[in-house]
């Protein structure tokens, strides 16, 4: 089996991420990044799910992103609630700055050190928040830099980063989930969860979420507020 590195927030695109990348027969290392989000219920979410699905390993990194700050999910701003997120204009303050070019170094510098050449990634860049770095574009440059920026890369053992979902509706997803035997409600995908981690059910993620098991007429297992 080919070892890969996939990138496990806990959230649902990369669970489903996760379960695809282990139906193709990849033997799978979870990493998990404790960037200071105020969801870091997600990294139980993340541990649970990596249990359920088989990985390898899972590990879990700490990068304090709070000391850069810019964002809702690191600093003292408000969370959007109860808004169309396909409607709302612009990026978002819950864009955690150049945070998917920093998981994906992670994962690269894992990917390298383990001897793994395949990465997997979530993003998904139809029913999201307008990140810049859930972009097909983005996923394409970073394959090259990765490419460019490591001895494995120069000396022609290349790599290949993997985002399955990128061009899946929630409901596609959803769908997925469910095809691929995952439980969702391992899964967690609110920004501004309750103290006991239940989801808000107002913030963009969960209403995002929300929309994906209702467009694929899925029951939603999700406990909301």
């Amino acid at each position: 089996m080919e070892r890969a590195v996939v990138l496990l927030s806990g959230g649902l695109d990369s669970a489903t991420c996760l379960a695809w990348a282990n139906a193709q027969g990849f033997a799978c290392h979870t990493l998990a990044v404790d960037y200071g989000q105020r969801h870091a219920v997600e990294l139980a979410a993340a541990r649970a799910v990596a249990t359920a699905l088989g990985a390898v390993e899972h590990r879990e990194v700490r990068v304090d992103l709070r000391a850069i700050g810019g964002s809702a999910l690191t600093a003292p701003i408000e969370v959007p609630k109860d808004r169309d997120p396909s409607r709302a204009p612009g990026i978002p303050v819950t864009y955690v700055p150049a945070r998917n070019t920093i998981f994906l170094s992670l994962a690269l510098g894992l990917a390298e050190a383990s001897g793994a050449r395949d990465i997997f990634v979530g993003v998904n860049a139809l029913d999201y928040s307008g990140y810049p770095d859930c972009r097909p574009e983005f996923v394409a440059a970073f394959e090259t830099l990765a490419n460019l920026a490591t001895k494995a890369g120069v000396e022609g053992d290349k790599f290949t980063i993997h985002a399955p979902l990128l061009h899946l509706t929630k409901g596609d997803i959803a769908r997925e989930a469910a095809r691929l035997g995952l439980d969702p409600a391992l899964s967690h995908s609110c920004y501004d969860p309750l103290p006991d981690g239940t989801h808000c059910g107002q913030c963009d993620a969960c209403r995002l979420r929300a929309k994906g098991f209702a467009e694929a007429g899925l029951a939603d297992p999700t406990r909301y507020a």
